[in-house]
């Protein structure tokens, strides 16, 4: 029988391409089954086969249990003591091996034997194939289109790995019959259900810049570097790049020769209208490049939201906002931040009405001028703390301010910020102004809504706080702050005392 079993296994190896071992391994689980199939308990058993003779010895396993009562798998488990009158130095979970008769060949251990095989088999086929699959994952094939269908397309990816291509994951109004060639994106592996779910896309923005570090050569090289992509697919694409080598410029290397490569990879997605993006170190720079073809007359960044303002000629307003917000949706995905896009007049007037109530403001409780607080408006001072705790040195480079001035302009901003908290005491508000977001005249304005508590304010809708003169994204920031420091104190006291130990082993 030896000389079978490896003839069995060369036979498989050599037509199914897999490894000897795993052939084996197979043939050593089978016979295991059938083994167990002879006994009326459920056994745990182990056979080993001698690779250069064919001939196979059967063990019966037992796992040792340091127990004084019943054993709960008799058929299975030994108690320390009984395994230790025969094995002193064992211990337990060490496993304890018998040798019992091994199976013959009749038929029905030939049938069983045949079941599991088979099973062992397909699956080795399906992990080799997972194997070799891994190294294209993230990457484009070429494959055919073997089975099209509505909701989605079984592709022959070669050697015998069949991909799935969803319909959300095609081009829209793209089509593809039996046969077709088509390139796709390799994006997950599911090893799952009837073999290996390879999963394919079209629409992936890896795939767009895939296509691009296979057309143009720099990109490969790693000379150009490609720093953002967005997509719109089959409509148009936003991709940002840079060069490491100041010779070479990156536009013109991904545009190619008359448009060649640009136009390439446009016309392997269906036309997509492709925008090479010019990134730049100047965030203000970059965000121009991003918006092209529109002008950018005007950027205001706020790091705190993460949002970048930005004002256009009223004219171009249509221009830069894209067919259904598409220029700056595609803009805004490949810097990372939130743009949002006005018209110069507006912004204008925005900017207009929040330099009157900082001026206002100055005037109220600084006890100064309309023109010395238009000068501090004018320099960047929004807040009384501003005023109060900027070093002097910063108020020196203002033209016509002096160090006796600049004292007694913080004073006064001091002494409004300390009366403002004495009437926030009073009226039971002080805890406001511990909410990160919240200064003084805006914890007043909270105030004057009924909002006194950090409950209160944990228990607002962003709605309920744009009539104060800020933003949705601050307002949201403010109460989603309120809440940690209430409704979630808890969970936030959990996470900090479980993330310093690994902040001071970081630090060693």
């Amino acid at each position: 029988m030896g000389k079978e079993i490896i003839a069995i296994a060369e036979a498989l190896s050599n037509e199914r391409a897999i490894p000897k071992e795993k052939i084996y391994e197979a043939l050593e689980t089978a016979l295991a089954t059938a083994t167990k199939k002879k006994y009326t308990v459920d056994i745990d058993v182990r056979v080993e086969i001698d690779h250069k003779e064919g001939n196979y010895t059967t063990f019966r396993r037992w796992v040792v249990v340091d127990t004084d009562g019943p054993l709960a798998n008799p058929a299975q488990e030994i108690s320390l003591a009984a395994a230790r009158e025969e094995y002193p130095n064992i211990a337990e979970g060490d496993i304890v091996e018998d040798e019992i008769p091994s199976v013959t060949f009749d038929r029905i251990t030939i049938q069983t034997a045949k079941q599991v095989l088979s099973q062992k088999v397909k699956n080795a086929e399906r992990e080799q194939l997972i194997a070799e699959q891994r190294d294209r994952l993230g990457h484009v094939v070429n494959a055919t289109v073997k089975r099209p269908g509505r909701e989605f397309m079984i592709l022959d990816l070669g050697n015998g790995a069949d991909g799935i291509l969803r319909r959300d994951q095609m081009i829209p109004h793209e089509t593809f019959g039996r046969g077709d060639r088509i390139r796709v994106l390799l994006i997950d592996i599911k090893p799952e259900g009837k073999g290996p779910q390879l999963v394919c896309s079209r629409t992936a923005p890896e795939f767009l810049a895939e296509l691009f570090r296979i057309e143009v050569p720099e990109i490969g090289q790693d000379v150009i570097e490609i720093m953002g992509v967005a997509r719109d697919p089959g409509s148009r694409a936003k991709i940002s790049v840079r060069s490491k080598d100041k010779r070479i410029d990156p536009r013109g290397a991904c545009i190619g020769m008359r448009g060649a490569r640009v136009m390439a990879v446009s016309n392997e997605l269906s036309g997509e209208r492709i925008d090479i993006v010019l990134w730049d170190e100047n965030l203000a720079q970059y965000v121009t490049n991003a918006m092209e073809p529109a002008e950018v007359s005007r950027i205001v960044i706020n790091d705190e939201s993460h949002s970048i303002d930005l004002a256009v000629a009223d004219d171009n307003l249509a221009l830069a906002i894209g067919r259904n917000g598409q220029n700056v949706r595609l803009a805004s995905q490949v810097l990372g931040w939130n743009l949002q896009v006005k018209a110069e007049s507006d912004m204008d007037r925005e900017l207009a009405e929040e330099a009157a109530q900082i001026v206002k403001f100055f005037v109220e409780n600084l006890d100064i001028d309309e023109e010395f607080a238009q000068v501090l408006a004018d320099a960047g001072f929004h807040t009384l703390e501003e005023v109060a705790y900027v070093p002097a040195e910063e108020f020196l480079e203002i033209e016509g301010l002096d160090e006796e001035l600049v004292k007694a302009l913080q004073d006064n901003a001091r002494k409004a910020i300390a009366a403002h908290e004495d009437e926030l005491k009073r009226q039971g508000a002080d805890e406001l102004i511990k909410v990160p977001g919240i200064d003084t005249e805006l914890a007043i304005a909270l105030v004057g809504k009924g909002i006194k508590t950090m409950e209160d304010l944990a228990e607002q809708a962003i709605d309920d706080l744009l009539d104060l003169g800020i933003d949705e994204q601050r307002a949201g920031d403010i109460i989603m702050n309120a809440r940690n420091l209430t409704w979630f104190k808890d969970e936030s006291t959990d996470g900090e005392s479980q993330e310093e130990p690994q902040t001071d082993a970081a630090q060693q």
